[in-house]
C-alpha cells in the first residue's frame, strides 16, 4: 500500500482526520503529496505547511502565464512558477505563506455536498471560529478576507469520491514579490480593480502563526478525531504508479524563447527541490 490505512474510520460517530504537520517543505513537494493522498489514499487528512522554500509562483490547472504574470521579471529573476493539479488563482508564496489544506472522502462531512460552493461554505465555518473576536472575518465569493482586503486564496479539486481544499494564508509578504503578478482578467467583483497592495493584508496583524496554527487544529477537532501523522506513515513511491501532475513550467512555457538569445536551453525548468 502508498498509503498506512488508519485503523478506524471513525470513533464514536465521529470522523478520523490526520493531521500532518510540515514546516518550510517547498510548495512543488507538498502539492505532490497532496494529489497523492487524494488519489491513493482512503482516508481524511489536514496538511499544515508553515512557510515553503524560495519565493515560488503558483497558477491553477488552467492559468495562463501571459496573462497572469510580468513574465520577463519572472524569467530575469528566475522565479520558479508552478502549475498545480487544482483549479483557482495565481498566487506567490514563500516563508511568510501558511498552507492549509484537507483532503477528505465525500461521506466524511455528513450532508456536506462535495462542490465547490458547499465546500467553501463549509471550510469557512471553520476559520470562522479561528478568527473569532480578531478582525472581520468573511468569505467574499471564493477568498478569505478580514474586512474588504484578501489574506486567504482557495483551490479545490474534486473527484467521484474525494475532494481536496487547500488554502495559501498570507501571514506575510514582500512588496517586491507583488509585482510579478499581473491584475487578473477575471477578478473577484468585491476587488473593484484595487491593485495587489491594496487588495491584500497580512495577518501577522491580526494574529501570530503559532496561535493561528494551533486555532486551526483546534477548530478541526470540534469536527474530527485528530491523529498526528508522520510523513514516514504515507511516502513509499517504490509501490505506487502514481504520477503527480503538478510540475514546473519551462523556460519556454514562460515565454523566453520571444526575448532570449537561441544559446539559452529554453526547454528547462528553473530548478527547486525535488519532488517527494
Amino acid at each position: 500500500m502508498v498509503v498506512m490505512a488508519v485503523a478506524q474510520a471513525r470513533v464514536g460517530g465521529v470522523p478520523v482526520m490526520n493531521l500532518l504537520r510540515l514546516k518550510g517543505v517547498p510548495i512543488l513537494q507538498q502539492l505532490h503529496l497532496e494529489e497523492r493522498l487524494l488519489r491513493t489514499s482512503s482516508d481524511n487528512w489536514c496538511i499544515i505547511n508553515d512557510g515553503t522554500t524560495r519565493p515560488t509562483i503558483v497558477m491553477g490547472i488552467s492559468g495562463k502565464p501571459k496573462e497572469l504574470l510580468d513574465t520577463d521579471a519572472v524569467l530575469r529573476d528566475e522565479i520558479p512558477v508552478i502549475r498545480r493539479f487544482s483549479g483557482g488563482g495565481t498566487v506567490i508564496v514563500d516563508q511568510g505563506t501558511i498552507f492549509v489544506t484537507f483532503i477528505c472522502n465525500k461521506d466524511a462531512i455528513p450532508g456536506l455536498q462535495s462542490y465547490p460552493q458547499p465546500i467553501m461554505s463549509w471550510s469557512s465555518l471553520i476559520y470562522k471560529n479561528i478568527f473569532q473576536g480578531i478582525g472581520d472575518f468573511s468569505l467574499r465569493e471564493n477568498d478569505y478576507v478580514l474586512g474588504n482586503r484578501k489574506f486567504g486564496g482557495n483551490a479545490q479539486s474534486i473527484t467521484k469520491t474525494r475532494w481536496v481544499h487547500h488554502t495559501s494564508f498570507l501571514w506575510d509578504y514582500e512588496v517586491s514579490n507583488m509585482g510579478y503578478l499581473k491584475m487578473p482578467d477575471r477578478a473577484p467583483e468585491y476587488r473593484q480593480a484595487r491593485s495587489h497592495l491594496e487588495f491584500i493584508c497580512r495577518m501577522k496583524d491580526y494574529i501570530s502563526r503559532s496561535k493561528f496554527i494551533d486555532r486551526t487544529m483546534n477548530a478541526v477537532g470540534t469536527s474530527f478525531v485528530l491523529r498526528s501523522r508522520e510523513v514516514e506513515d504515507i511516502h513509499n513511491p517504490a509501490a505506487s504508479k502514481f504520477e503527480p501532475s503538478s510540475r514546473l513550467l519551462t523556460r519556454r512555457e514562460l515565454g523566453e524563447a520571444t526575448c532570449e538569445s537561441p544559446r539559452v536551453n529554453t526547454a528547462s525548468p528553473i530548478t527547486v527541490m525535488p519532488p517527494l
